[in-house]
């Protein structure tokens, strides 16, 4: 049914031809259930186990190291002799090397099958945000049916529109209803998971004209998934299933796709880039070296020479893959601020002011407070009943006797409380100091006026009026059951005086949001409060400046709504302010902002907050929130304070510096590893590296260091840098130069380290280059190897020197990514000591692999002495010294170009259009959710806080 709270209750009941004493009839009820199902939420259909499992081989990455894993499995032998058949290449190695024949394919295989595990894992856990929201939907309900006189309790999916539903204090709403009747003094409803209201509202019966009216304005409608917090009614179910409220959330859940965060988008576009050139490289290895296939070390079979260049094509793939970043997932942890709690230590005496003592006795007894007055104390009353709060006289009272028979003369009390407009109306007196005396009209402006200010000014405080009777009826002369009658006992009252409560930001806010506009980050706040009251907390945090003009810059949704698309989208451009919206206005605000390239940082804790946090590239949930929103949300803030997400920008940045560092060292030293296997195919030389060696520097000797390195301090003026653009790439041009420079010396460190031994090793067999790069031609019969031995070419000594260089350079490589531009001289390696230790492992893990059997066996690998490695630290230690000189030339030639284009950058004025690559960070509460001007709580009661002035 549309728009029934727009209806009266009999217009809604005549639409289902359905009586509120009697019910649906079963004919009614089956007509119903056909029409419009079961009330219940309907599952998600995920993917299935398979289809998961499969989409993890889908990247180019992982198919690559696949072929290399089968390649190494398989291979052609003796294709005339045994007729193409197919034999498994380990089962033709002999001795030695039938072990890493097997070792090689296993590895990589264990690689993928982790990743496919991991990758698997994300998949489902990222379907669970649908499945939360129905831990929303009640197991039971009650209603009236025809079937039976008295009401009954059943299934919950079994309602179904036009049922006459009843509700009472502790029910969850099954169903959204329209209110016929309320049987009881008030009720009052928790909606805030669908709203984000922060207090329980109070419902009527009262039709609602309005046809446009948000949710939050529905006064006369309970919404599936709510809680009843006080009182008892009956009204009509209006919507069931996907009909209701928090069914259109789910849909728009479903139809909402989960954004990539930017991080997340360029390494996928870095990882496809790789994998075209990774390919590209394979097939160029194994093109240039066609007129090698025939050579005499492979018996003259073509075939043989092609499979063999294939495997050396495969090498090619195992070392310019970093197997650690298939998968890329950091889990930074971060320490969040502690709040420490709001001490006062300034204290008022009561004796200085006379009317301060029954001010206090009133807030104690109208909400069950204790006070630490001592004058308050020993005044205090016997509360002998309440007069509970209602709509229609906005008040609420307490009768009250002396506590001690010593105190009978001075009689019974009613102490009052309540909206200030409804409870000086009804006032006769004031008091002043200790006296009573008439309260004029002149008198009775002046309050209100007073009053006004205070809740329209920039404190916006919630004012509640307080007065006594001091000559109430008798107990026996009133009629506690007709809530209708308590405004006539609460006539003749005194007024007291007026307690303004300030709802204040959390102190650290201010600065807080100071730190986002020099970081470049812009905050828009979004409440479900009125427009006023959230531009007076926008002046509070900062986002407003105190006499800021913020026409245009602050909209209600329905304003939102009335504007054209095209000025909607302009809207999103300037304003910092929405107020009264519905979950549809914040994802609507983050689609405009992202149409602007703009990186979207969503905040919430309800389930009207959930599509939104799905739609942005950052959801954040409140650590209190819902888990409907956790299950959306890439973060969860644990202690619910806006300045623990400013450190985490601060602390997102520094990850995302020392991510970029991490893969310019993974990438660097693959390069190096590229460079050797091109290198040494290209010019015809031994091996340098087979692939088991490159997969044991990858996954254990590099793994180390590179997760050392996101352990690196942050930069001083991290937080003083305009944000990244999103259409950065993760590699810039320089940075593409620097990793072919530095991956250039790694590769030709390596096999010239190879090299070295062949050609001038005191150990070595001192050949030329002309034998080293022709040693396939190697053959007793041929005269330009006359009195060698060709089998000195597959020596392990040459092999353990170049990995012994490579794996050394890429110790070197790791202290050069301390900071991406910061010399060693003034960022040492000490300053991150896990770094110092990670390579004090890997070169361990290298001395196990070269000195402990068998593993130089499996690694094809042997000792080295000491000679050998003062040439390895020799040919190591420059790539030092190279990485410096690019450093100098990035810190005073291309940095300093840009930190100037930086500062000729307008600052943000607040005002104006900001520029859209800027992130946005959409915040909707920025409240302590705790007074800090009264220091004690339940100071009023939840209901009238909605009804007397707008919240905080």
């Amino acid at each position: 049914m549309e728009n029934a709270h727009a209806k009266t209750a009999e217009e809604c009941l005549a639409y289902f031809g359905v009586n509120e004493h009697t019910g649906l009839s079963p004919e009614q009820v089956k007509k119903n259930l056909e029409k419009y199902g079961h009330n219940e939420l309907p599952a998600e259909e995920g993917k299935t186990i398979w289809e998961l499992v499969v989409e993890q081989f889908e990247d180019l990455l992982v198919r690559i190291l696949l072929l290399a894993a089968c390649i190494s499995f398989v291979s052609i032998h003796n294709l005339i002799t045994h007729l193409f058949s197919w034999q498994v290449l380990a089962w033709f190695e002999e001795g030695e090397e039938t072990v890493t024949a097997f070792v090689e394919p296993f590895v990589i295989l264990l690689i993928l099958i982790a990743n496919a595990i991991v990758g698997v894992w994300q998949e489902r856990n990222a379907e669970n945000a649908i499945e939360a929201l129905k831990e929303y939907e009640p197991e039971m309900g009650k209603v009236y049916r025809s079937d039976r006189k008295s009401v009954q309790r059943i299934k919950a999916r079994d309602m179904v529109p036009g049922d006459i539903a009843e509700v009472a204090v502790g029910d969850k709403v099954p169903a959204d209803i329209r209110i016929i009747s309320i049987k009881s003094t008030t009720l009052r409803v928790d909606q805030s998971i669908l709203t984000g209201e922060s207090v329980s509202v109070i419902k009527h019966t009262d039709p609602v004209p309005d046809p446009r009216a948000v949710n939050q304005d529905k006064k006369n409608m309970l919404f599936s998934g709510t809680n009843i917090g006080a009182g008892k009614a009956i009204g009509v179910v209006i919507a069931t299933g996907v009909g209701t409220e928090i069914g259109k959330i789910r849909d728009e859940m479903a139809a909402t796709e989960q954004e990539k965060t930017p991080l997340q988008q360029k390494l996928d576009e870095f990882g496809e880039q790789l994998s075209k050139v990774i390919s590209l490289i394979c097939v160029a290895v194994w093109l240039i070296n066609i007129g090698h296939f025939n050579d005499p070390v492979h018996g003259g079979s073509w075939i043989r020479g092609a499979i063999y260049y294939f495997k050396i094509a495969v090498a090619l793939a195992v070392a310019a893959i970093p197997e650690g970043q298939l998968r890329p997932f950091w889990v930074p942890t971060s320490t969040c601020p502690g709040i420490n709690d709001f001490k006062n230590d300034k204290v008022v005496r009561t004796g200085q002011y006379d009317g301060l003592v029954e001010l206090a006795t009133i807030c104690a007894l109208c909400n069950d407070s204790s006070l630490d007055f001592n004058e308050v104390i020993k005044q205090l009353m016997k509360k002998e009943f309440t007069l509970e709060f209602s709509r229609d006289r906005k008040s609420m009272s307490v009768y009250c006797s002396p506590a001690k028979a010593s105190r009978a003369a001075v009689g019974n009390k009613m102490f009052v409380k309540g909206a200030p407009e409804g409870v000086i109306d009804r006032c006769n007196y004031v008091r002043v100091g200790t006296t009573r005396v008439p309260l004029t009209p002149n008198v009775k402006d002046h309050i209100m006026g007073v009053i006004k200010e205070w809740g329209t000014g920039r404190d916006t405080l919630r004012c509640l009026a307080l007065a006594t009777r001091d000559t109430p009826p008798k107990r026996e002369d009133m009629v506690l059951e007709d809530s209708t009658k308590f405004v006539d006992y609460e006539l003749d009252l005194t007024f007291v005086g007026c307690v303004g409560m300030l709802d204040p930001p959390r102190k650290e806010v201010m600065g807080s949001i100071q730190l986002c506009r020099e970081a470049g980050i812009r905050v828009i706040m979004i409440t479900g409060d009125n427009k006023g009251t959230a531009i007076a907390i926008c002046r509070r945090i900062g986002i407003f400046a105190e006499d800021e003009d913020v026409t245009g810059r602050a909209y209600t949704g329905r304003e939102f709504d009335d504007l054209p698309l095209a000025e909607q989208r302009e809207a999103c451009k300037r304003a910092c302010c929405f107020a009264r919206v519905e979950p549809s206005h914040k994802s609507k605000i983050v689609e405009f902002l992202q149409s602007f390239d703009e990186i979207t940082a969503m905040t919430g804790d309800g389930v009207n907050d959930a599509p939104a946090l799905k739609k942005a590239e950052i959801g954040i949930a409140m650590g209190s929130g819902t888990a409907v929103a956790k299950s959306a949300s890439e973060m969860v803030l644990a202690d619910d304070n806006f300045s623990t997400i400013v450190a985490a920008v601060e602390e997102g940045r520094a990850i995302y510096n020392n991510m970029k560092q991490f893969i310019r060292y993974l990438i660097s030293s693959n390069v190096g590893e590229v460079v050797c296997i091109f290198l040494t195919a290209a010019l015809g030389l031994p091996e340098a590296l087979i692939p088991v060696q490159l997969l044991w520097v990858n996954l254990v000797t590099d793994g180390l260091p590179a997760t050392a390195l996101g352990f690196n301090p942050p930069d001083l003026d991290i937080m003083n840098k305009p944000p990244r653009s999103p259409k950065e790439p993760l590699i810039s041009g320089w940075l593409f130069f620097r990793y072919l420079a530095i991956g250039g010396y790694v590769g030709a460190a390596t096999v010239g380290a190879a090299a070295w031994w062949f050609m001038y090793a005191e150990d070595g067999p001192a050949v030329s280059y002309y034998q080293l790069s022709h040693f396939m031609q190697c053959t007793e019969h041929n005269p330009d190897f006359e009195g060698l031995e060709c089998e000195i070419f597959e020596s392990s000594v040459p092999m353990t020197m170049a990995l012994s260089v490579l794996v050394t350079i890429e110790m070197c490589n790791a202290l050069n990514s301390l900071s991406e531009n910061q010399s060693l001289v003034r960022m040492p390696p000490w300053v991150n000591i896990w770094l110092l230790g990670s390579i004090c492992l890997s070169m361990s893990l290298h001395f196990v692999i070269l000195y402990v059997d068998p593993l130089p066996m499996i690694f094809k690998l042997t000792h080295l002495d000491f000679h050998h490695w003062m040439v390895v630290m020799k040919i190591s230690l420059p790539v030092i010294f190279l990485d410096e000189i690019l450093k100098f030339v990035a810190r005073n030639y291309l940095e300093r170009k840009f930190s100037q284009t930086y500062l000729i950058l307008p600052t943000p004025v607040w005002s104006q259009a900001l520029p859209p690559s800027k992130p946005s960070l959409l915040v909707p509460s920025l409240r302590s959710g705790a007074p800090d001007e009264v220091h004690k709580k339940n100071l009023h009661s939840e209901e009238e806080k909605e009804l007397i002035v707008p919240l905080l």
